[in-house]
């Protein structure tokens, strides 16, 4: 499979995932995109813009990495181009003002600072953290539906992967 197909299917997969256009926004067809590939063959991470692949270069801004079970995990960059490209509150978990700087630090997302969430989000969904203005904080792992982490008082609504830097 070439790397063109292999985006192709990457476009399919991510709207899949995340909803209708999200793949073109995602890996967008007229910018360089580098997929690295594990041992057998399949796609693994894949980076913004054109990525030397000599050891020791620096690696590009990672846009996802896809996981054997058939879904992405985002990093930062990936993160705010489903942001950008999904109006809110899809893909999003919305906390309040106090938890922000424990969230960015790459802490748990907890339901008690819930105040918004995409109802349609499913407990292990890839999601965005974001503070009321709709300012990324950090991407992560749903624990809860997007109904419970509304509704509950204790918990982790999102089990955070990494935190954002401030803007």
């Amino acid at each position: 499979m070439t790397d063109d197909e292999t985006l192709r299917a990457l476009r399919v997969s991510a709207d899949y995932q995340f909803g209708a256009g999200v793949g073109n926004v995602l890996f967008p067809p007229d910018e360089p995109i580098t997929v690295r590939h594990s041992s057998g063959g399949r796609p693994r991470q894949v980076l913004a813009g054109d990525v030397d692949e000599t050891p020791g270069s620096p690696a590009g801004d990672r846009l996802v990495t896809y996981g054997t079970d058939g879904r992405f995990t985002l990093g930062q960059t990936g993160a705010r181009r489903v942001q950008a490209a999904l109006s809110p509150p899809s893909s999003r978990v919305v906390v309040g003002d106090e938890s922000e700087p424990y969230v960015r630090d790459g802490r748990n997302a907890f339901a008690k600072f819930v105040v918004d969430a995409d109802r349609d989000i499913r407990p292990g969904d890839e999601v965005v953290v974001v503070d009321e203005c709709d300012r990324p904080l950090a991407v992560g792992r749903a624990e809860l539906s997007g109904a419970e982490a509304l509704a509950f008082d204790s918990g982790a609504a999102v089990k955070v992967r990494h935190g954002f830097d401030a803007a």
